[in-house]
Protein backbone atom coordinates (compact mmCIF):
# COMPACT_ATOMS: atom_id res chain seq x y z
CA UNK A 1 0.00 0.00 0.00
CA UNK A 2 1.26 3.43 -1.02
CA UNK A 3 0.57 7.00 0.64
CA UNK A 4 -2.36 7.50 -1.65
CA UNK A 5 -3.70 4.57 -1.60
CA UNK A 6 -3.83 5.06 2.45
CA UNK A 7 -4.78 8.46 2.57
CA UNK A 8 -7.34 7.63 0.08
CA UNK A 9 -8.85 4.52 2.59
CA UNK A 10 -8.98 7.10 5.59
CA UNK A 11 -10.98 9.26 3.85
CA UNK A 12 -13.44 6.72 2.73
CA UNK A 13 -13.18 5.54 6.72
CA UNK A 14 -13.76 9.09 7.94
CA UNK A 15 -16.79 9.97 5.82
CA UNK A 16 -19.01 6.49 6.29
CA UNK A 17 -17.82 5.95 9.51
CA UNK A 18 -20.23 9.20 10.49
CA UNK A 19 -22.43 9.84 7.14
CA UNK A 20 -25.22 7.75 7.42
CA UNK A 21 -24.23 5.09 4.31
CA UNK A 22 -22.93 2.47 6.40
CA UNK A 23 -18.97 2.22 6.02
CA UNK A 24 -18.75 -1.31 6.51
CA UNK A 25 -21.48 -2.08 3.58
CA UNK A 26 -19.61 0.02 1.11
CA UNK A 27 -16.01 -2.02 2.23
CA UNK A 28 -18.12 -5.09 1.32
CA UNK A 29 -19.02 -3.35 -1.92
CA UNK A 30 -15.37 -2.25 -2.34
CA UNK A 31 -14.02 -5.84 -2.22
CA UNK A 32 -16.95 -7.04 -4.93
CA UNK A 33 -16.25 -4.20 -7.44
CA UNK A 34 -12.50 -3.36 -7.07
CA UNK A 35 -10.10 -5.40 -8.49
CA UNK A 36 -7.14 -6.83 -6.38
CA UNK A 37 -9.26 -4.75 -3.18
CA UNK A 38 -8.67 -6.56 0.20
CA UNK A 39 -9.02 -5.38 3.46
CA UNK A 40 -6.24 -3.17 5.36
CA UNK A 41 -4.10 -4.98 8.02
CA UNK A 42 -5.60 -4.81 11.64
CA UNK A 43 -3.18 -2.33 12.85
CA UNK A 44 -4.05 -0.05 10.20
CA UNK A 45 -7.59 -0.21 10.84
CA UNK A 46 -6.95 0.52 13.96
CA UNK A 47 -5.31 3.00 13.19
CA UNK A 48 -7.90 4.51 10.88
CA UNK A 49 -10.42 3.87 13.44
CA UNK A 50 -8.31 6.15 16.15
CA UNK A 51 -8.48 8.62 13.23
CA UNK A 52 -12.48 8.76 13.28
CA UNK A 53 -12.03 8.73 17.45
CA UNK A 54 -9.79 12.03 17.44
CA UNK A 55 -12.16 13.65 15.07
CA UNK A 56 -15.20 12.88 17.61
CA UNK A 57 -13.12 13.86 20.57
CA UNK A 58 -11.80 17.44 18.89
CA UNK A 59 -15.31 17.96 17.61
CA UNK A 60 -16.96 18.07 21.13
CA UNK A 61 -14.16 19.22 22.81
CA UNK A 62 -15.64 21.81 24.17
CA UNK A 63 -18.19 19.63 25.77
CA UNK A 64 -16.89 16.04 26.16
CA UNK A 65 -14.95 16.93 29.56
CA UNK A 66 -18.04 18.77 31.56
CA UNK A 67 -20.36 15.81 30.38
CA UNK A 68 -22.75 15.01 33.65
CA UNK A 69 -22.02 11.50 35.28
CA UNK A 70 -25.20 11.00 33.99
CA UNK A 71 -24.75 10.69 30.44
CA UNK A 72 -21.99 9.29 30.63
CA UNK A 73 -23.97 6.36 32.34
CA UNK A 74 -26.54 6.80 29.60
CA UNK A 75 -23.28 5.78 26.94
CA UNK A 76 -22.32 2.94 28.72
CA UNK A 77 -25.21 1.68 28.96
CA UNK A 78 -26.37 2.32 25.48
CA UNK A 79 -23.09 0.29 23.96
CA UNK A 80 -24.44 -3.03 26.13
CA UNK A 81 -26.72 -4.36 23.37
CA UNK A 82 -23.90 -4.64 21.29
CA UNK A 83 -21.81 -6.12 23.17
CA UNK A 84 -24.14 -8.87 24.03
CA UNK A 85 -25.34 -8.85 20.20
CA UNK A 86 -21.96 -9.35 19.06
CA UNK A 87 -20.69 -11.58 21.42
CA UNK A 88 -24.02 -13.93 21.02
CA UNK A 89 -24.24 -14.13 17.35
CA UNK A 90 -20.12 -13.26 16.08
CA UNK A 91 -20.01 -16.51 13.83
CA UNK A 92 -23.48 -15.28 12.18
CA UNK A 93 -22.65 -11.81 11.89
CA UNK A 94 -19.17 -11.93 10.61
CA UNK A 95 -20.90 -14.30 7.91
CA UNK A 96 -23.30 -11.26 6.41
CA UNK A 97 -19.82 -10.01 5.13
CA UNK A 98 -19.93 -12.92 2.94
CA UNK A 99 -22.84 -11.69 1.55
CA UNK A 100 -23.25 -9.03 -1.38
CA UNK A 101 -27.48 -9.79 -1.16
CA UNK A 102 -27.43 -9.17 2.76
CA UNK A 103 -25.76 -5.66 2.32
CA UNK A 104 -27.95 -4.88 -0.40
CA UNK A 105 -31.33 -5.33 1.54
CA UNK A 106 -29.29 -3.46 4.35
CA UNK A 107 -28.65 -0.93 2.54
CA UNK A 108 -32.58 -0.55 1.17
CA UNK A 109 -33.21 -0.44 5.33
CA UNK A 110 -30.93 2.49 5.84
CA UNK A 111 -32.35 4.74 2.99
CA UNK A 112 -35.90 3.88 4.33
CA UNK A 113 -35.30 4.86 7.95
CA UNK A 114 -32.81 8.17 6.54
CA UNK A 115 -36.11 9.31 4.93
CA UNK A 116 -38.19 8.38 7.56
CA UNK A 117 -35.44 10.87 10.01
CA UNK A 118 -36.29 13.64 8.49
CA UNK A 119 -40.18 13.09 9.32
CA UNK A 120 -39.35 13.04 13.03
CA UNK A 121 -39.91 16.58 15.00
CA UNK A 122 -38.64 15.54 18.79
CA UNK A 123 -37.97 18.25 20.75
CA UNK A 124 -36.84 16.76 24.05
CA UNK A 125 -33.16 16.94 25.11
CA UNK A 126 -33.64 14.40 27.87
CA UNK A 127 -32.41 10.87 27.19
CA UNK A 128 -33.96 8.48 29.64
CA UNK A 129 -32.57 5.05 30.56
CA UNK A 130 -35.14 3.27 28.46
CA UNK A 131 -34.32 5.53 25.62
CA UNK A 132 -30.54 4.90 25.52
CA UNK A 133 -30.90 0.92 25.96
CA UNK A 134 -33.34 1.50 23.08
CA UNK A 135 -30.73 3.31 20.33
CA UNK A 136 -27.86 0.64 21.39
CA UNK A 137 -30.32 -1.79 20.39
CA UNK A 138 -30.37 0.27 16.76
CA UNK A 139 -26.12 0.20 17.12
CA UNK A 140 -26.10 -3.39 17.84
CA UNK A 141 -28.67 -4.18 14.54
CA UNK A 142 -26.03 -1.96 12.51
CA UNK A 143 -23.37 -4.24 12.78
CA UNK A 144 -25.07 -6.09 9.83
CA UNK A 145 -23.14 -4.68 7.42
CA UNK A 146 -25.48 -2.08 5.10
CA UNK A 147 -26.89 -0.78 8.14
CA UNK A 148 -25.59 2.56 9.16
CA UNK A 149 -24.27 2.61 13.00
CA UNK A 150 -25.37 6.96 12.58
CA UNK A 151 -28.07 6.43 10.73
CA UNK A 152 -29.89 3.69 13.19
CA UNK A 153 -29.02 5.52 15.98
CA UNK A 154 -30.31 8.91 14.91
CA UNK A 155 -33.02 7.17 13.92
CA UNK A 156 -33.82 5.43 17.16
CA UNK A 157 -33.75 9.09 19.06
CA UNK A 158 -35.99 11.41 17.02
CA UNK A 159 -38.58 8.20 16.85
CA UNK A 160 -38.34 8.65 20.59
CA UNK A 161 -38.63 12.14 20.68
CA UNK A 162 -35.01 13.43 21.28
CA UNK A 163 -34.04 16.58 19.18
CA UNK A 164 -32.00 16.24 16.27
CA UNK A 165 -28.98 17.68 17.55
CA UNK A 166 -29.10 15.99 20.55
CA UNK A 167 -29.80 12.86 19.30
CA UNK A 168 -26.52 13.49 16.85
CA UNK A 169 -24.41 14.44 19.86
CA UNK A 170 -25.35 11.02 21.84
CA UNK A 171 -25.05 8.68 18.68
CA UNK A 172 -21.33 10.02 17.96
CA UNK A 173 -20.22 9.99 21.53
CA UNK A 174 -21.87 6.44 21.52
CA UNK A 175 -19.46 5.21 19.01
CA UNK A 176 -17.00 6.02 21.13
CA UNK A 177 -17.14 3.25 23.53
CA UNK A 178 -17.72 1.03 20.71
CA UNK A 179 -14.79 1.47 18.14
CA UNK A 180 -12.85 1.29 21.61
CA UNK A 181 -13.77 -1.70 22.66
CA UNK A 182 -14.14 -3.08 18.99
CA UNK A 183 -10.64 -2.18 18.21
CA UNK A 184 -8.60 -3.38 21.63
CA UNK A 185 -10.86 -6.57 21.20
CA UNK A 186 -9.00 -6.98 17.30
CA UNK A 187 -5.33 -6.47 18.93
CA UNK A 188 -5.68 -9.09 21.43
CA UNK A 189 -7.48 -11.47 19.13
CA UNK A 190 -4.03 -10.85 16.88
CA UNK A 191 -1.12 -12.58 17.08
CA UNK A 192 1.16 -9.52 15.19
CA UNK A 193 0.31 -6.39 13.64
CA UNK A 194 2.81 -6.49 10.45
CA UNK A 195 5.25 -4.07 9.09
CA UNK A 196 4.96 -0.73 10.26
CA UNK A 197 5.66 2.21 7.54
CA UNK A 198 4.89 5.46 9.35
CA UNK A 199 4.16 7.63 6.24
CA UNK A 200 1.33 5.21 4.86
CA UNK A 201 -0.27 4.54 8.72
CA UNK A 202 -0.17 8.27 9.40
CA UNK A 203 -1.62 9.67 5.69
CA UNK A 204 -4.48 7.39 6.66
CA UNK A 205 -4.97 8.64 10.58
CA UNK A 206 -4.33 11.96 8.93
CA UNK A 207 -7.05 11.55 6.51
CA UNK A 208 -9.46 9.30 8.51
CA UNK A 209 -9.59 12.56 11.32
CA UNK A 210 -10.33 15.28 8.89
CA UNK A 211 -13.03 13.48 6.71
CA UNK A 212 -14.20 12.15 10.31
CA UNK A 213 -14.78 16.03 11.42
CA UNK A 214 -15.87 17.12 8.16
CA UNK A 215 -18.59 14.65 8.32
CA UNK A 216 -19.85 15.07 11.35
CA UNK A 217 -20.44 18.56 11.16
CA UNK A 218 -22.09 17.78 7.38
CA UNK A 219 -24.82 15.63 9.28
CA UNK A 220 -25.03 18.26 11.79
CA UNK A 221 -26.03 20.62 8.91
CA UNK A 222 -28.28 18.52 6.91
CA UNK A 223 -29.71 16.53 10.02
CA UNK A 224 -31.44 19.88 11.37
CA UNK A 225 -32.13 21.64 7.72
CA UNK A 226 -34.50 18.24 6.89
CA UNK A 227 -32.25 17.16 4.53
CA UNK A 228 -31.71 13.30 5.56
CA UNK A 229 -33.61 11.95 2.67
CA UNK A 230 -30.19 12.98 0.32
CA UNK A 231 -28.68 10.25 2.11
CA UNK A 232 -31.69 8.09 1.85
CA UNK A 233 -31.86 8.00 -1.77
CA UNK A 234 -28.55 7.51 -2.04
CA UNK A 235 -28.15 3.88 -0.08
CA UNK A 236 -31.70 3.46 -1.78
CA UNK A 237 -30.09 3.73 -5.27
CA UNK A 238 -26.89 1.82 -4.00
CA UNK A 239 -29.01 -1.00 -2.48
CA UNK A 240 -30.96 -1.67 -5.54
CA UNK A 241 -27.63 -1.20 -7.92
CA UNK A 242 -26.08 -3.78 -5.21
CA UNK A 243 -29.06 -6.32 -5.43
CA UNK A 244 -29.69 -6.00 -9.01
CA UNK A 245 -26.23 -5.77 -10.75
CA UNK A 246 -23.83 -7.05 -8.11
CA UNK A 247 -25.33 -10.07 -5.93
Amino acid sequence: MDIFSAALMGLVQGLTEFLPVSSSGHLVLAQKIIPGFDQPGIAFEVILHAGTLLAILFYFRSSIFSLSRRFVSLLILGTIPAVIIGFLFQDMLEGFFDSVAIVGFALLITGIINIITDKNTGKNKNISTSHSLLIGLAQAIAIIPGISRSGSTIFAATSLGISKEEAAKFSFLLSVPAVIGANVLELISQTGTGSFDFSIYFSGFLAAALSGYFAIGLVFKILTNNKFNYFGVYCLLLGLFTLLVLA
